[in-house]
């Protein structure tokens, strides 16, 4: 473990990025570049459960802690990801308070949870640290529920008063489409969104986070409170190289060959 919820609760500013490609190889090149946390994207992302394996694997000797999003609340999706050895989840489109809570109950084990138990897991180091594991769980493990849906806005207190939740995750693109504020990160009804988000989780100890379009955007939010900052993914990194490069070639050609 990376210690990556302690940082969080020690009001450190700490900044990721999404891993769509389903790649080990990209997840160990972004997990190398420097961020703080990543996440594994099986919600929208190429990549799926069965490929959460090897980008665990990969991203274990660098610096960055791994987090799984998962599809839904429902705790059959956190169990295998967390045996693999993820250090948190992140559940997406949260419209409940009893579904932030559920969230909760599926990372923790019985009494206070739903999670199954299997001793020969690869975070506990195939059954070796088991006890260790079990006994620090609570501790260690990172709950982050998405702010995306207009439904949990006027629960946001509660949600962050829970137990066991850790980060407030604004979905920036969902909430501004269900609040019918597409394209209009300045509207009143979205601004008033992120500073309820970030001043629930404040009063509670607990961190807001929020995806940027891009790092220009990164004081904007900082102001407001957010201090779980993602911004880029694996494949977007390669896109925008790729087309960088084939357009600095294509000027060149035109100017060195006149195009031939």
């Amino acid at each position: 473990m990376k210690n990556i919820k302690k940082r969080i609760y020690d009001g450190e500013t700490l900044i990721g990025c999404w891993l769509n490609l389903g790649s080990a190889l990209t997840s160990e090149i972004v997990g190398l570049a420097g961020f703080d946390w990543v996440l594994i994207d099986t919600e929208h992302g190429t990549g799926f459960e069965g490929n959460v394996l090897p980008q665990l694997q990969a991203l274990e000797h660098t610096p960055a802690a791994s987090i799984i999003r998962v599809e839904s609340y429902e705790r059959q999706r956190f169990h295998r990801v967390l045996d693999f050895g993820a250090e948190g989840i992140m559940c997406p489109r949260i419209y409940t308070l009893d579904e932030a809570r559920q969230a909760v109950k599926a990372i923790r084990y019985q009494p206070e949870g739903s999670r199954g138990v299997a001793k020969m897991i690869r975070a506990a180091r195939f059954g070796a640290d088991f006890d260790e594991y079990y006994a620090n769980h609570k501790k260690n493990l990172v709950c982050i529920v998405q702010i995306e849906t207009v439904e949990i806005l006027s629960s946001l207190d509660s949600v962050a008063a829970t137990d066991g939740i850790d980060v407030l995750f604004v979905g920036p693109t969902d909430l501004s489409i269900a609040l019918g504020v597409y394209g209009k990160p300045d509207h009143p009804k979205f601004v008033e969104a992120l500073k309820a988000t970030a001043d629930a989780a404040a009063k509670e100890g607990k961190a807001a986070g929020i995806l940027l379009k891009n790092p220009d955007e990164f004081q904007r939010y900082y102001d407001f409170g957010f201090r779980f900052i993602a911004c880029g993914s694996d494949g977007g990194f390669v896109q925008s190289a790729a087309c960088k490069t084939a357009e600095s070639l294509k000027q060149l050609k035109e100017s060195c060959a006149g195009g031939k």
